[in-house]
């Protein structure tokens, strides 16, 4: 029903927890009933930083309650799985962050439970709804590209790994608790944005590589653990003959690795800096695209133009009965099939099949005591 109040309740109160919290607070028609972390005097602090009556160290407890619609799941990436499936049999809707989960296999249980149990599911793909991939989105839907053959997903940072360049917590650079490293943390938003706009054409093969070469200070090495990558690349085989390169690095000597675009028989786009690209006969078009006069429109023009302002709120809305429900689920759990494909094929020296990922993809889950 339209601006029905959504009741939610938070498992997880990190800094990303907080972060969903944050987000909820500003949406009128939310509130948020319950908490649900693991340390409990913080867990009692936020709750009273941010004026919410109930909370609790067993998140058990709080999907059991019957005064909560849905929840967010805001854990370390091995630990989605568990609180998801919990949540999704106890009745309740699913908001869960990124990646999907630690493995295919764990991310194809949660999407499973989801339909078997009819409650929805969305993954945090924030940049599904940036104004660039909003306005590709129109250019595509309006037929500028043609037909999509190449794309590519590409972003660096000079030195941003989690915890041993100064961010973070170890947990971050550790596969037991986190699966992977920048292709999880980075390239999941990435890819899953152009696979959304190329309505997420299923995989057939993969080739990748992953490395940690750069220098990294010791001490925090030690002490971290530090056992993922902090550079993924991959090529990606897709239907209808579509080929994807993928590029993420947590660190790299480099300005930077070139951004993502995709390009079609009649026309290319790149997302940052948007930039839309055409022929007209010998002519060739650079198109400028006034994006924040775009923005108005949706807002002002079209209805339901908020409903798409970020994932959180198109969440709510699509709880609401506003929108059918973007699939977030489904686009980050062939996300993950490529991402997991490019870690097979590092480990086995050679191209694989998306059926060899998927059989033997394992659970990574780990249960929250």
């Amino acid at each position: 029903m339209p601006n029905k109040t959504i009741r939610v309740g938070v498992i997880g109160v990190g800094q990303i927890g907080k972060q969903h919290l944050e987000t909820y607070l500003s949406i009128p028609e939310v509130k948020v009933v319950a908490i649900a972390g693991h340390n409990p005097d913080r867990t009692q602090r936020i709750a009273q930083d941010y004026n919410i009556q109930n909370c609790t160290t067993d998140f058990h407890e709080l999907v059991a309650r019957d005064d909560i619609d849905a929840v967010s799941v805001c854990l370390h990436n091995n630990l989605h799985r568990d609180a998801t499936v919990s949540a999704l049999e106890a009745g309740k809707h699913v908001y869960c962050e990124k990646p999907m989960a630690g493995s295919y296999r764990d991310g194809e249980t949660m999407l499973s439970v989801s339909q078997r149990t009819g409650k929805m599911l969305s993954i945090q793909l924030s940049t599904l709804f940036t104004n660039e991939t909003k306005a590709a989105k129109a250019a595509i839907d309006e037929g500028w590209l043609g037909k999509p053959y190449y794309a590519q997903s590409a972003s660096s940072r000079r030195r941003g790994r989690p915890f041993v360049d100064g961010y973070g917590t170890p947990a971050f650079v550790q596969k037991d608790k986190a699966g992977g490293g920048a292709l999880y943390d980075m390239g999941v938003y990435h890819i899953a944005n152009l696979l959304y706009l190329m309505n997420n054409p299923r995989v057939l093969r993969i080739s990748g590589r992953t490395y940690q070469e750069t220098r990294v200070d010791l001490a925090r090495f030690k002490v971290s653990e530090y056992n993922v990558e902090e550079l993924g690349v991959g090529l990606v085989y897709l239907e209808e003959n579509i080929t994807m390169s993928i590029v993420e690095a947590w660190a790299v000597h480099l300005d930077q690795a070139g951004g993502s675009y995709l390009v079609g028989s009649l026309g290319g786009i790149r997302l940052e800096p948007f930039g839309i690209y055409r022929s007209l006969g010998d002519l060739d078009l650079d198109i400028k695209v006034d994006l924040q006069a775009f923005e108005y429109r949706l807002h002002n023009v079209r209805e339901n133009g908020d409903t798409y302002d970020g994932p959180q709120q198109h969440w709510i809305a699509a709880l609401q009965g506003r929108v059918p429900l973007l699939p977030t689920a489904e686009i980050a759990l062939n996300t993950m099939l490529i991402s997991e494909g490019i870690y097979l094929s590092d480990h086995l020296g050679r191209e694989v099949t998306a059926a060899e990922v998927i059989e033997l993809s394992a659970s990574t889950a780990l249960k929250l005591s």
